[in-house]
């Protein structure tokens, strides 16, 4: 087979193949007598095996396996792959803390105007060093008066310091409520969170399909590769 025949399949270049050959990505292959590279059904599966395997892991572990599969390193592989497994379920864990944490929430309401730490504070019944404890976990980035150099806190803070407010009552600690917060800031509010919670619970469940079918073309390429020589020979 030549390069463009195992390119073709699946729509790459003749130069990405020669890449993952020097990469280490695939095996590497026989040269003519002329010098032209020349691969081998072996070769087609291990492309395969690498780009099933890139949908779920990411092109970096997905090298980092086949790089150890092609040196006869494959419990290194294994290693890898149960790396990116307890990735994927800290990520989820970390999902349904977040998940859980919003069902905690009652409806934050809307503020309008600015105010100050001492107001804010005494609004919500707890100690003005609270909020600055607050701000230097950085679950509240209030802004400064140029002018004093007094904390300004606007609406979007103030919702901020409401749910972080909620979450201490019940029960969480601050390094598990700045990335709650932090998911919040990022999406403009609760409501559109929810969303965007639903979204990520789709693209966990896809890499985690995707995994099952990295896992399913690597273990066909494991199949068809010779057995390592004894050591020492």
């Amino acid at each position: 087979m030549r390069p463009v025949d195992l390119a073709r399949e699946h729509g790459l270049s003749t130069q990405a193949i020669r890449n993952y050959e020097d990469a280490g990505i695939l095996p590497a292959a026989e040269r003519t007598a002329h010098g032209y590279r020349t691969y081998t059904p072996l070769h087609a599966q291990a492309l395969r095996a690498f780009l099933a395997l890139v949908a779920g892991h990411g092109h970096q572990t997905a090298t980092s396996i086949m790089q150890a599969v092609n040196r006869d390193a494959t419990d290194d592989a294994l290693r890898i792959i149960d790396e990116s497994h307890a990735q994927l379920l800290d990520d989820r864990r970390t999902l349904l803390a977040v998940e859980a944490a919003l069902r905690d929430l009652a409806p934050v309401p809307q503020e309008r105007g600015d105010t100050f730490i001492g107001p804010l504070a005494r609004r919500l019944g707890i100690r003005p060093a609270t909020l600055r404890k607050w701000e230097r976990s950085g679950l509240v980035r209030p802004r400064r008066d140029p002018q004093t150099g007094y904390r300004v806190y606007g609406a979007a803070d103030v919702r901020d310091v409401r749910l972080a407010h909620q979450l201490r009552r019940g029960g969480y600690l601050l390094e598990q409520i700045a990335p709650l917060i932090g998911q919040v800031r990022s999406a403009g509010g609760v409501a559109p969170l929810e969303s965007t919670l639903r979204e990520w619970g789709e693209r966990l469940s896809a890499r985690g399909r995707a995994m099952l079918a990295g896992a399913a073309a690597l273990d066909a390429y494991l199949d068809c590769r010779p057995a390592p020589s004894p050591r020492g020979e």
